[in-house]
């Protein structure tokens, strides 16, 4: 009895962890964006129609077959960005001289400030990085579904379906970049506002063609309400300044970039860091609403003292 009562045991056991196996491994990340085919289909029209129709037509559904071939029915730590290299040719685009913007520390500013590709075009302001952004997925080894319930992360593995990715697209939009290059850094990141190991350190800078750059301008700002961190000359920005004149390049750096500011106090209108100095008067068209009333006042007392005043000298 007691043997078969073990047998029984042992098999229940087997048949578990079989079926555990069966379901894939779980992983610390977030699982696949829900609808992330209709997201990245809906994305590629948007982009193509709306946001840069200069890249002409593009067949959405072919991208994203080669998109997701990249890493269907594979081991989702074995996800190399060479996987991609299909699908970043199909929707590659050019990249219009002056008008790239690389970044560290600061995507939504970044995402606000290039202005859909009307200011500068910043990697996400790309087909194949709007394709992508802010999206996550994975899928199964042996299998053709996507994985919704969770995607490795990076500390689990480097070669992960996203951080393959963003590795392809951060290397393409480098290579293709040319005339001024931009850089806004973030002064109040913890850790410095260039990431000795990062994107922008460990794929894009190897990746820029230096004969098709005139200058490279670095701009460090600082958040309205965080501290200043680093800044053009010290710690990390030095760091990288050396390291791009080691490379032969030409470049400047400016601390708090006012065109930035001035974005970035739109949500701080009040902040002292927004008292922003003038050399000239504001100009002026009139009395302002608050003052009218007042203004009104005085000149009829003025006009009823003339009167009285004429008034005295008729009689």
């Amino acid at each position: 009895m007691n043997s078969l009562f073990l047998s029984l045991l042992l098999v229940s056991l087997l048949f578990v962890k079989s079926f555990s196996e069966g379901q894939g491994k779980k992983w610390k990340g977030e699982g696949t964006t829900q609808n992330l085919e209709s997201i990245v289909i809906g994305r590629c029209y948007e982009y193509t129609r709306i946001v840069n129709p200069s890249v002409g037509e593009k067949n959405c559904s072919e991208l994203w077959e080669a998109f997701k071939n990249a890493f269907i029915k594979k081991d989702p730590c074995n996800i190399r960005p060479s996987d991609y290299e299909l699908f970043i040719n199909l929707s590659l685009h050019t990249i219009p001289p002056n008008k790239s913007l690389f970044w560290e520390n600061n995507q939504q500013l970044v995402n606000s400030f290039s202005g859909r590709t009307r200011r500068y075009m910043s990697l996400g302001d790309t087909l194949f990085g709007f394709f992508g952004d802010l999206l996550n997925w994975c899928g199964q080894a042996n299998s053709t579904g996507l994985d919704y319930d969770s995607c490795p992360t990076t500390e689990e593995c480097e070669n992960n379906a996203v951080e393959s990715f963003w590795q392809m697209a951060s290397i393409t939009y480098a290579q293709h970049s040319s005339g001024v290059i931009h850089v806004l850094l973030n002064g109040s990141a913890e850790g410095g506002a260039y990431p000795v190991k990062g994107f922008f350190a460990d794929y894009e800078i190897p990746n820029l063609q230096k004969d098709k750059i005139s200058e490279i301008v670095i701009w460090v700002v600082d958040d309205i309400e965080g501290p200043d961190r680093d800044s053009c000359g010290i710690h990390t920005v030095k760091i990288l300044e050396n390291r791009l004149k080691t490379l032969g390049y030409d470049l400047t750096c400016t601390d708090n970039y006012k065109s930035v500011m001035f974005l970035l106090c739109l949500d701080h209108p009040d902040h002292s860091k927004c008292a922003f100095s003038s050399s000239a008067p504001a100009a002026q068209r009139g009395p302002t609403s608050s003052d009218r009333g007042g203004s009104w006042n005085k000149l009829m007392f003025v006009a009823f003292v003339g009167f009285l005043f004429r008034s005295a000298l008729v009689y």
